[in-house]
């Protein structure tokens, strides 16, 4: 039975391929068996040299360090602008016991300004496009996509949902459905380097090395991403698939004027996520609220009320014990994938942040950390739509209709994800 529940996973992840399959636009287009083949041991080898090599786990978390370097210069500021409420010493003593509080909106909700502001200017100084172009071209030489989908996964691992698309807009009127799409699910089954920041500096007391798993999270869902997208919606490119990403590089998109200019708008956007995190939160909260209150309503299941969280629990935890959780742990698990997927996965991290000691083992605590790696959530659907249809106003509607399915495989890709952590986790 322990061997069982160890390599459970594999049943998970094979019944994801095959749900993807199962939703696909065009079943007999799929790619072939060999593609499909090399997509799945891609993530098993990402998953194994990023966590199981010592030497290149070491460089991963280094990350940690760098992190630690921005949460004690934002929390200079923010303790300047905020006093006390930012991270300034307390003008009063506490109780004794008592931990000081953490005001997120002036502590830890910082970070994403400094932090946008940071890669604006690395993006400017040519460091970030030098990456995006390096983790683009492996894209393109192991999974065969196209240039601009290559060069849009290496772009969702440094900027935003909003600001990715950037990157590649010369080219989404010339894009074909299935490279549109796998766009997409790229940008749903993702966290940008801004995001990606504040949610590890949440989780940083709950998950060892937080920064490192998040990093090697996006990292592992990139082909997991592409191999669903391209089982839901099958397609060849319709541009150069060997030279549009360098190109799109040099086109107009992300451009800033000068480091100055770089900075600047940097913290502005930066701005107005931080503005946005604060709003979604405050609204998400209000609202499972409102509908535990109407639950309540309902007569008691089991001697307690009826709640949105059990709600979830009950309708993701099979998922969640397929990838891994154990049983015991998957309404837990599965509450925390139904906020993340329906509600937010800050709200959800800000949860799993805030549950007692000892409700995951440490396997499991690591599944459901990679298992809500991703902005695929209700509200990114509208955000990603909006963007794109902007930037491609002839191709909103076809953006819209595929808005749901790229919700639908961001969090499949997710799982998948969370599914290979488990499989090379030994309890």
């Amino acid at each position: 039975m322990e061997i069982f529940d160890q390599f459970r996973g594999l049943i998970g992840i094979a019944l994801l391929i095959l749900l993807a399959w199962g939703l696909s636009e065009d079943r007999r287009g799929r790619p072939s068996w060999g593609w499909i083949a090399g997509a799945v041991a891609l993530q098993a080898f990402l998953a194994l040299l990023i966590v199981r090599v010592p030497i290149v786990w070491d460089v991963v978390t280094l990350a940690n360090e760098v992190v630690a370097a921005i949460e004690r210069a934002t929390l200079d500021g923010s303790s300047y602008m905020f006093g006390y409420l930012g991270g300034a010493p307390l003008p009063f003593a506490l109780k004794e016991g008592v931990a000081a509080p953490v005001v997120i909106a002036f502590q830890i909700l910082p970070l994403v300004i400094v932090f946008s502001a940071l890669a604006a200017l690395l993006w400017h100084w040519g460091v970030l496009r030098w990456l995006v172009n390096g983790l683009s071209f492996l894209l393109r030489r192991t999974l065969r996509v196209s240039g601009v989908v290559g060069l849009s996964g290496g772009a969702n691992m440094f900027l935003g949902v909003v600001e990715s698309p950037l990157v590649v807009r010369a080219y989404f009127a010339r894009m074909s459905r299935a490279d549109l799409f796998q766009v997409m699910v790229l940008a749903m089954a993702t966290i940008s380097g801004a995001i990606l920041i504040l949610y590890a500096t949440t989780l940083s007391r709950t998950v060892p090395d937080a920064v490192g798993h998040m990093i090697s999270a996006s990292l592992i869902s990139l082909p997991a991403a592409l191999l669903i997208a391209k089982l839901m919606v099958p397609g060849e490119a319709a541009v150069d698939g060997e030279n549009e990403g360098e190109a799109a590089l040099k086109a107009p998109g992300l451009r800033y004027e000068s480091s100055i200019d770089a900075i600047i708008k940097g913290t502005m956007d930066g701005m107005q996520l931080f503005l946005a995190v604060i709003a979604v939160i405050i609204v998400v909260f209000a609202l499972v609220s409102l509908a535990d209150q109407v639950l309540a309503l309902l007569p008691l299941v089991d001697g307690d009320p009826l709640t949105l969280k059990r709600g979830f629990g009950w309708l993701f935890a099979p998922l969640m014990w397929l990838i891994g959780v154990p049983w015991g742990e998957a309404q837990a698990a599965g509450s925390l994938m139904g906020t993340k997927a329906i509600l937010n996965e800050y709200v959800a991290y800000l949860e799993l942040a805030a549950l007692p000691g000892g409700t995951f083992a440490p396997r499991s605590l690591l599944i459901v950390t990679y298992a809500l790696c991703g902005v695929a959530n209700l509200a990114s659907i509208g955000l990603l739509v909006s963007t794109i249809g902007t930037l491609c106003p002839e191709r909103r509607g076809e953006v819209a209709g595929l808005g749901v399915r790229s919700w639908i495989a961001g969090n499949m890709a997710t799982a998948m994800t969370g599914a290979w952590i488990g499989l090379i986790t030994w309890a």
